[in-house]
């Protein structure tokens, strides 16, 4: 079957004008429209009781009697109508919930099988649970694609950390050495100064070789766990700041997935970072809780504290720090939430779900 339509070109110029002082023209069209969006229950309900009145009416016109076995036989009649009504419109009352609890977030909801639904709202039905299916069926894809692309991602990073830990940074120490030594034996003061200020610029280059490789990739995560990892990195961050740092484990038993440890290192991490560059604390303190089913993550600073709803629209524009962070929770059924206020500290809390998390690997920190 094709359908052509024709659109007078004239159509689209501007509309014929109204009287405005004319309510029924203004409002006429709305309060119709409106009358047509009530549930669909009241429509069928509602033609029906028309269809009831107008028979009654005219059995009233013929000259019947309205006695009080009439008016119960009438009244049964409707309530039997409207029980049978809202018996046959549930399936479709039950297509509309599964469409809200999806558009809430449910991705798991689907339409149950009904024993009342005609064969139309059953097709409807099982072609929705396939699109919803599908859906998932593709999310999951996209969700383990990403995470193969940022496996990769750490695989790389990791290896460049080892090569400026290993070489890079084994070598300015060498060239640290040899400065140290020449400054020492040499004779001639102004020469000296100079050997001095170069062993002085060596060494604080081999100590950013040697940050910048620990901010690629922790050796300390992968070797020792998340705990101890935690720990160097408030100590690393906070040494010479004057701020007091300190972490607080309550771990349990066993040890975390590895994907589910590098994502928390890198929550930890980048607010750390944070707390020290913006909000001028006196204090950084990370707690760790895991239980059987949830592990969660706490990082607080005493700082100046931020809007939070203004952070929120810059970081989702920039897809950076945070919201990178958040971005990669994600992927492992876990959430991030941000408390703060000006002058009222922050204070970021990641969970992860242990159970939907722990089958997911590889997830580590990301560039910066």
């Amino acid at each position: 079957m094709s359908v052509s339509l024709h659109v007078n070109p004239q159509s689209t110029s501007a509309p014929m004008p109204t009287r405005r002082g004319s309510p029924s023209v203004r409002n006429g069209p709305r309060l119709r429209l409106a009358a047509l969006r009530v549930p669909l229950v009241v429509k069928v309900v509602g033609a029906n009781l028309f269809v009831v009145a107008a028979l009654v009416a005219t059995s009233f016109a013929r000259g019947a009697v309205m006695t009080t076995a009439f008016g119960l036989v009438i009244a049964a009649a409707l309530a039997i109508h409207l029980v049978l009504v809202l018996i046959a419109l549930r399936p479709i009352r039950d297509l509309d919930d599964t469409a809200s609890r999806v558009w809430n977030g449910d991705l798991g909801a689907r339409v149950a099988a009904s024993t009342v639904a005609d064969d139309d709202v059953l097709r409807v039905g099982a072609m929705f649970n396939v699109l919803l299916d599908s859906l998932a069926s593709d999310r999951a894809r996209m969700r383990a694609l990403a995470s193969e692309v940022i496996a990769s991602g750490d695989v790389e990073r990791a290896a460049l950390a080892r090569e400026l830990h290993e070489s890079t940074a084994q070598r300015l120490a060498a060239l640290l050495l040899q400065l140290s030594a020449a400054a020492r034996d040499c004779t001639d003061p102004v020469l000296a100064r100079r050997l001095v200020a170069a062993r002085d610029a060596a060494q604080d280059l081999t100590e950013e070789v040697r940050f910048l490789s620990q901010s690629l990739h922790s050796r300390v995560l992968d070797d020792l766990g998340l705990l101890p990892a935690l720990q160097k990195l408030v100590r690393d961050s906070t040494n010479g700041t004057g701020i007091d740092g300190d972490v607080d484990a309550r771990f349990g038993t066993g040890e975390l997935p590895a994907g589910v440890a590098a994502v928390l290192y890198r929550v930890a991490q980048e607010s750390v970072r944070n707390a020290i560059l913006h909000a001028s604390p006196r204090r950084i303190r990370i707690s760790l809780h895991r239980d059987a089913e949830m592990v969660t993550l706490q990082v607080y600073d005493d700082g100046v504290g931020f809007d939070v709803e203004a952070f929120e629209r810059k970081a989702s524009a920039s897809r950076r720090g945070l919201s990178s962070v958040r971005e990669r929770l994600g992927l492992i059924d876990g959430a991030l939430e941000i408390k703060s206020a000006p002058q009222g500290g922050t204070t970021i809390v990641a969970t992860i779900p242990l159970v939907a998390a722990s089958p997911r690997r590889g997830l580590s920190d990301e560039e910066n």
